[in-house]
C-alpha cells in the first residue's frame, strides 16, 4: 500500500501516488469504449457546455468508471472537486489520473476513518471561495456532513443526487425528521440503476469479489441470501453460478414468491420467522449448515449478533 502524498505540481490533491496517473489513463480509454452513453453526451453537448456555471461536490467510490463520469462532467462545463464514499474502494491509478488533470480529488485506497472524513471536508470549499451548487452522493455521508458542519452552504445547493439504498434510507430519515432542506433525486430506484447496475452488476462482481477476499472454493458450500429484491437477485444468480446452494430469506412477499420461482428455497433464519433479539430465536439447525451469509437490503439488523 502506498503512503498518501501530495502531488508537486497540482497541489489542490491528495493521492496515494501521482507516478500511477499513465497507467489509470490507459485503463480509462478502455473504460470509456464501455460506456458509450457517456462518451455520446460528451460528444453531443461538448459544444454547449450545459453545465457552465455547475460546482459538483461528489462522493462516489474513486473508481476508473467513476474517472469517467468525472471527465465527462468538466467536458460539459461543470467544476468539480472529488471524494471517495468507501475507504477501501479507491483505485489509486484512477485517482491519480484524475488528479493529473489538475481535478481535485481526495482518496486513497485504505484511509483511515479519520483520513475519510478528512478527505470529504477537502471537497466541501475550495480556493478563491469555491462552494458547491451540487451534490453527487453514494450512501449520505457528503450530504449529512453538509447539513450537519456545513448548513451555511445549504442555500445555495440546488440539491443531491443519491446512488444507493442506503443513502437514499437516510435521505427519507431525514425528510421524515424535517431535518432535509434540500432537494433529493433518488439515483438507485431508476430503472437504469436497479435493473441494471444492482441486479446484473451484483452477479458479475459478488462472486469475484468473495473469492479473491478469502480465496475459497464456493462450489458446494451452502449460502443464505438476506433480501431478494435486485441485488438479492444479481447476487443469488452470482452464487448460484458458481455452484453454491442458495437459500433466500426474504420478508416481501412479492419478492419472496419470485425467489421461489426461480428456484431457490425461501426459509426464515428465526423459529417461527420471529427475531426477538435473542439466541433463543435463531435457527441453529438451519444457520449451522450455512457458510456464507449475504446481505443485500440496504437496512440495519437483518444479520445481528445471534445470527452469527
Amino acid at each position: 500500500m502506498h503512503n498518501p502524498t501530495q502531488t508537486s505540481v497540482f497541489t489542490d490533491c491528495k493521492v496515494a501516488d501521482l507516478s500511477l496517473a499513465e497507467f489509470g489513463r490507459k485503463e480509462l480509454r478502455i473504460a470509456e469504449r464501455e460506456m458509450p452513453a457517456l462518451m455520446t453526451i460528451r460528444a453531443k453537448y461538448r459544444a454547449a457546455q450545459p453545465l457552465h456555471g455547475a460546482r459538483i461536490v461528489g462522493s462516489l467510490h474513486m473508481t476508473i468508471q467513476t474517472a469517467v463520469l468525472i471527465e465527462t462532467l468538466v467536458d460539459l462545463g461543470a467544476s468539480v472537486r472529488w471524494s471517495s464514499c468507501n475507504i477501501f474502494s479507491t483505485q489509486d491509478h484512477a485517482a491519480a489520473a484524475i488528479a493529473a488533470t489538475n481535478i481535485p480529488v481526495f482518496a486513497w485506497k485504505g484511509e483511515t476513518e479519520a483520513e475519510y472524513w478528512w478527505c470529504i471536508e477537502q471537497t466541501v470549499t475550495g480556493p478563491q471561495g469555491w462552494t458547491p451548487n451540487l451534490i453527487l452522493d453514494d450512501g449520505g455521508d457528503l450530504t449529512g456532513l453538509i447539513h450537519q458542519k456545513h448548513p451555511e452552504l445549504l442555500a445555495g445547493i440546488h440539491g443531491v443526487s443519491e446512488e444507493t439504498t442506503t443513502g437514499v434510507h437516510r435521505l427519507l430519515d431525514m425528510l421524515e425528521a424535517g431535518s432535509l432542506k434540500i432537494p433529493a433525486i433518488n439515483v438507485n430506484d431508476s430503472v437504469t440503476k436497479s435493473k441494471n447496475d444492482n441486479k446484473y452488476g451484483c452477479r458479475h462482481s459478488l462472486n469475484d469479489a468473495i473469492k479473491r477476499a478469502t480465496d475459497h472454493l464456493l462450489s458446494g458450500k451452502q449460502a443464505l441470501v438476506v433480501g431478494y429484491g435486485d441485488v438479492g437477485k444479481g447476487s443469488a444468480a452470482s452464487l448460484r453460478q458458481e455452484g453454491m446452494i442458495v437459500k433466500i430469506t426474504e420478508i416481501d412477499p412479492i419478492c419472496a414468491m419470485q425467489a421461489c420461482m426461480d428456484g431457490y428455497e425461501v426459509v426464515s433464519p428465526y423459529l417461527n420467522g420471529v427475531n426477538d433479539g435473542s439466541d433463543t430465536s435463531i435457527d441453529h439447525i438451519l444457520l449451522g449448515k450455512i457458510d456464507l451469509i449475504v446481505t443485500t437490503t440496504g437496512n440495519v439488523n437483518v444479520c445481528d449478533a445471534p445470527m452469527l
